[in-house]
């Protein structure tokens, strides 16, 4: 199974505050996330391909 990131996950492995998440969600760049309820998650392996996808960091 898929470990499913929180935000606050999220922000700390890309070393990215959260609110450059939440913008980057909105202007539709960044990994892909899925609300569950009223929370966004992020699937690890998509972050994983995304961060791959952009060549350098």
């Amino acid at each position: 199974m898929n470990k499913l990131l929180t935000v606050d996950e999220l922000a700390d492995y890309l070393s990215v505050p959260k609110n450059t998440l939440y913008q980057w969600r909105t202007k539709g760049y960044g990994p892909p996330g899925k609300r569950v309820g009223k929370h966004v998650r992020y699937r690890a392996d998509d972050v994983d391909t995304w961060i791959e996808q952009q060549g350098t960091l």
